[in-house]
């Protein structure tokens, strides 16, 4: 099993009273709320966590992209990664990853992807996804178009990293005279690419082409979601002509640790609440705007996806109940990766071990503790 060091860089000292006199802590969140001196010690903070997990073991370590919010302090991970490569050695650094709808210029990606890669000597793995309902607000970019410019700008970036430039692309979004990128990427034919998903049908079988078989990571789902993408994924693979490999299946997931099931709560109960009832509420409108997806994604999304911060508020014991989060002992969190595993073979553990309004103290403990009493059970 391969483990991921996931951070999102919430603002922990977001006034949370404040903040819920506003409808969401996305878009309409004004930035007066932010402190930039508070902020700056929270990237300090939170950069050096996930350098440290390179010492603890971690195979990788993850960050990824999101606009206008309170949520996460990463409109641009590249930055981030580029913080990381200097501080680390041996670890994989994952963008998980970059939202391709809601840019103009896709080769600016691939560019810095490209420069990253050398940076690290290859150490770059890149996520594409189309970026949640909220950032359509954000960016101003039509949500009827992010199926098609998610594609085309996915078909130019790769084409870019592994074709001899220069050469022309013509498409319905983009269009250049030139495409040649400079510098050409450290793995060849390109990094690997990894795509995140809060769960549709079309990503399922565009992740699983045979031209692609693109690991597909669930996130921020109950375990029977997970479990049912999952599924699917392999499904669509055996329609597709072949199995898939547990290491394209992903789950990313808040995972706490303590001596026992009720320490573990009193400590990152509340912690838990606030990400899922403060950083991530939104109404519908905001989340999934009209056209970004279809029907009946759309439907099968609000059926099995209720924890994201769409309905009344979710206690602590709701979220580990239904599985979205994991809080437990070493052998309760051991027991219930192990079950998933042995449910859908699934290879890849995005563990986000600060999550919320999580201190630094109980999540350097919650590293700590994951790496010595969680990964060296599934490392045998």
């Amino acid at each position: 099993m391969k483990f991921v060091a996931f951070h999102l860089m919430p603002y922990r000292p977001l006034d949370l009273v404040a903040a819920a006199k506003h409808r969401s802590s996305w878009v309409v969140l004004p930035n007066s709320m932010y402190d930039p001196e508070k902020g700056a010690s929270e990237y300090e903070s939170y950069i050096s966590s996930l350098a440290h997990a390179e010492t603890l073991g971690f195979d990788v370590i993850a960050v990824n992209e999101h606009h206008q919010t309170a949520y996460g302090l990463m409109p641009a991970p590249n930055l981030v990664a580029s913080a990381l490569i200097q501080r680390t050695k041996r670890a994989k650094i994952a963008i998980i990853g970059r939202a391709l709808p809601l840019i103009n210029n896709p080769l600016n990606i691939a560019e810095e992807t490209a420069m990253l890669d050398n940076m690290s000597r290859g150490r770059i793995i890149q996520g594409f996804v189309r970026g949640i309902g909220s950032e359509y607000h954000a960016s101003g970019v039509n949500p009827y178009h992010s199926h098609d410019r998610f594609h085309e700008a996915h078909d130019l970036i790769i084409r870019a990293w592994s074709e001899p430039g220069p050469f022309e692309f013509e498409g319905d979004h983009y269009n250049y005279k030139y495409v040649n990128v400079w510098p050409r990427t450290y793995q060849r034919p390109h990094p690997p690419i990894w795509i995140p998903s809060q769960g549709s049908s079309e990503t399922v079988i565009w992740a699983a082409d045979p031209a692609r078989r693109y690991p597909f990571l669930v996130t921020f789902a109950p375990s029977e979601s997970v479990s049912r993408y999952h599924l699917a994924y392999r499904e669509q693979a055996r329609k597709f002509g072949y199995e898939a490999l547990g290491e394209q299946l992903g789950w990313a997931a808040p995972i706490y640790i303590a001596d026992t099931d009720e320490q573990a709560m009193a400590e990152a109960g509340e912690a838990a609440e606030t990400l899922f009832n403060n950083f991530l509420r939104m109404p519908w409108e905001m989340l999934i705007p009209p056209g970004y997806m279809s029907m009946s994604s759309m439907q099968n999304f609000m059926r099995l996806r209720s924890s994201l911060g769409t309905q009344p508020k979710r206690s602590a014991a709701d979220l580990v109940a239904s599985g979205t989060a994991i809080i437990g002992s070493p052998a309760t969190v051991r027991r219930k990766i192990q079950e998933m595993h042995d449910r859908t073979g699934f290879e890849i553990l995005v563990s986000m071990l600060q999550f919320g309004t999580l201190n630094d103290e109980l999540t350097a403990r919650n590293h700590e503790r994951f790496a010595a009493e969680v990964m060296p059970y599934f490392r045998k």
